[in-house]
């Protein structure tokens, strides 16, 4: 398996991962209103996207080093 390959597979997982915890928080707060702040929702839809991008972000900067490792192991 080519290291771009693993590095997709890999990112896939985290950003389903961190989508499922965005959504499990989505829904605590829209089932507890009286338990969270007002700004709930808010807050969580920024931290949740700032890192899911953050990590994009990284991600792409990674799969140009694992495509330029690939070409260099041939």
């Amino acid at each position: 398996m080519s290291k771009k390959a693993r590095l997709v597979l890999v990112m896939v997982v985290i950003e389903a991962a961190l989508a499922g915890i965005w959504w499990y928080l989505a829904r605590y707060g829209m089932a507890n209103p009286d338990r969270v702040t007002p700004d709930f929702q808010v807050v969580v839809g920024q931290t949740m996207g700032m890192a899911m991008g953050g990590l994009l972000g990284i991600g792409v900067v990674l799969f140009v080093v694992a495509a330029r490792n690939d070409r260099k192991a041939l």
